[in-house]
């Protein structure tokens, strides 16, 4: 027994030593042997590696592993592809489903008969009640909705909607959904993901996307923030500052003098507990009045979508902290 077990210990022992070597292999394979950098680059179309640091060709027979076929266009890409969709988080099924198309012909193009028609369209039907069976699937099918929704009209990209989508699905599994509407905590949950991410959308903005109120939405994303415990970084004025700046047609210099500005405000600590819309506008009211430009405050108020009396604070503040004299 003892015998057998020593025996074991020794095979297990050197297919170990092996894979280490294999481990050592690969580590060492792409470095430099003239200069021995590190840093490499992997070019697919000659089929070389590349060392960054002296130009040396360390293989000239690396294997391209992606797929055979060529596409210039999305659709040709689409239709070549052999895969399905990437898991989703902001699909409620998260893009793992089948779907049951209407189908009215064979693969010869020949017109089914009635009855087959018949028979697949009930397939169809039951295929989509079984997808939402219980009641959080149904929940999860209407809220993500809403959100792709959302995020259409608004314009958010992919990775905030995917982190709302996550954020949801930890409140509906905590319930924390229970007695407030989908469309509230669907919006809470866009704008804590727009938050996090640093996206320039205000909750004004939202708010009125969602056709929900300010007040329902600020009361749930407070509720999110306490229970599921997300960390909100604080928010920056200067990522508001090309959006504002866009809508009222200011130039560039403008955008460069009123980001000088927010940098040195936040140097001297004046942005902490303020509205960061009303910052970036009275920033860029600043700059147009340094470049010389006929800019009213309710010109930058309405591209901002605060009131001139914010932009007329917060410019005060701004000149008075900061020391700013004009003529």
């Amino acid at each position: 027994m003892k015998t057998l077990l020593t025996a074991a210990i020794l095979v297990l022992g050197g297919e170990l030593m092996k894979r280490k070597d294999t481990q050592e292999f690969q580590i060492q394979k792409d470095k430099c042997p003239e200069c021995g950098g590190i840093n490499t680059i992997h070019d697919y179309d000659t089929g070389e590696i590349i060392c960054k640091e002296c130009g040396l060709v360390i293989q000239d027979e690396l294997m391209n592993k992606g797929p055979e076929w060529r596409a210039y266009t999305q659709e040709e890409k689409e239709s070549r592809s052999r895969v399905g969709m990437p898991t989703s988080y902001s699909t409620f099924d998260k893009g793992l489903s089948t779907t049951i198309n209407r189908i009215d012909s064979d693969a010869a193009g020949r017109k089914l008969p009635l009855k087959t028609r018949i028979q697949m369209w009930r397939l169809k039907k039951w295929q989509i009640s079984s997808r939402t069976h219980s009641s959080i699937d149904r929940n999860l099918a209407q809220a993500m909705n809403e959100l792709n929704r959302l995020s259409d009209k608004l314009s958010i990209p992919k990775p905030a909607k995917e982190k709302a989508a996550v954020i949801y699905r930890k409140a509906l599994d905590k319930g924390l959904v229970k007695g407030r509407t989908i469309a509230g905590m669907v919006t809470a949950s866009l704008y804590a993901a727009c938050r996090s991410t640093g996206m320039p959308r205000n909750l004004r903005e939202i708010s009125k996307a969602s056709l929900v109120s300010i007040k329902e939405v600020s009361r749930d994303y407070r509720l999110l923030i306490r229970e599921l415990k997300i960390i909100i970084p604080i928010s920056d004025p200067t990522i508001y500052l090309t959006k504002i700046a866009d809508k009222a047609g200011l130039s560039g210099q403008i955008q460069e003098l009123s980001l000088d500005v927010l940098i040195e405000a936040k140097e001297k600590h004046v942005i902490v507990g303020k509205d960061p819309t009303g910052l970036a506008a009275a920033a860029l009211y600043i700059a147009s009045i340094q470049a010389g430009d006929k800019l009213t405050q309710k010109d930058v108020a309405d591209a901002a979508g605060v009131t001139e009396v914010t932009v007329r604070n917060r410019y005060r503040t701004l000149r008075k902290q900061l020391s700013l004299e004009f003529d």
